[in-house]
């Protein structure tokens, strides 16, 4: 029985090397975000605009992402002292993408408990700060995509980051609109209406984060991967006969990992087959890292798992 690992780390040192790249990049929009988020929460709480403290929460989900993708550019060349990582420490992102989504779920339930506690109520928002504070936060925002747009197209970590702030970048734009709507009318509702409608964006988001950890976290096969059409084409290679315990899943963003065996034809040349089904892994479905097994038409013994 032949064993063939066709491992394909090319893809993840290119990543990594990408996101290196532009790490000063995130430095410097993580340093803008961190800094305006603690401004912003502090005048929505002087104010009491809850257009603004939703804004607040939504920009600490910035703050995150920007950190987990310095992180990530940082752990992704660090080398295992331990020798038990045999993974590498890839999941951090996985892992600090799940807090984030909590830390998201839990501003919007706070925003969301609030704005339905001033129902009915008398409530003071000053315009003011509003209007001033949501210009600050856009042009903050407006920075960071201008700093993250140049390196979204190289590397999965600057991209994330760059669909956050543009997001981040709405709700500071619903920000305004609220401080405008509260000063030409002086109605304070028009500050919790935008306020529940930031909350219910985030909560849209941090639930499709949150689908995506746990896809991850639970090794299910990518979503951009048509399990049955790789097992067809695989089945397809010149002097594969059958292939069986096909299992694929992803270890983080942009990262896929696949093993399978491969039972060849009588005659075949297992070093070949080896060969053509690691090349269509890699050309046809971005799986660099495939771990394929090559069985001879008469070897026994090797049954298929029930899981």
């Amino acid at each position: 029985m032949g064993h063939g690992h066709g491992h394909g780390h090319g893809h993840g040192h290119v990543q990594g090397h990408a996101g290196g790249r532009h790490r000063w990049r995130l430095q410097v929009s993580f340093a803008l975000t961190a800094a305006f988020f603690v401004v912003e929460l502090a005048y929505g709480l002087v104010s009491g605009s809850l257009a603004l403290l939703s804004d607040a929460g939504h920009m600490a989900g910035d703050v995150l992402a920007l950190g987990v993708a310095l992180v990530a550019t940082k752990i992704a060349t660090r080398p295992d002292l331990t020798g038990r990582r045999t993974y590498g420490s890839y999941r951090a992102e996985v892992f600090a993408s799940g807090f984030a989504v909590l830390v998201m779920l839990v501003t919007a339930g706070y925003i969301v408990v609030e704005a339905l506690g001033r129902i009915g109520e008398r409530v003071e928002v000053e315009a003011g700060p509003m209007l001033v504070v949501g210009a600050l936060g856009l042009l903050v925002n407006v920075v960071a995509l201008l700093l993250l747009r140049a390196g979204a197209s190289e590397s999965m970590n600057v991209r994330g980051a760059y669909l956050e702030v543009l997001a981040d970048a709405a709700g500071s734009v619903g920000v305004i609109a609220a401080g405008v709507l509260v000063a030409t009318t002086g109605q304070a509702l028009f500050d919790t209406v935008i306020a529940l409608a930031i909350a219910v964006f985030v909560v849209v988001r941090a639930v499709s984060l949150g689908r995506q950890v746990l896809a991850v976290l639970g090794q299910h096969a990518p979503e951009d991967v048509d399990v049955a059409a790789l097992t067809k084409d695989l089945s397809a290679v010149e002097g594969v006969r059958e292939v069986h315990d096909l299992h694929l899943w992803t270890l983080t963003s942009g990262m896929h990992v696949a093993t399978a065996h491969l039972v060849t034809a009588e005659g075949a040349d297992g070093h070949s087959v080896l060969d053509r089904a690691r090349d269509l892994l890699r050309d046809g479905y971005a799986i660099e890292h495939a771990t394929l097994q090559v069985e001879p038409s008469d070897h026994t013994g090797c049954e298929e798992v029930g899981w």
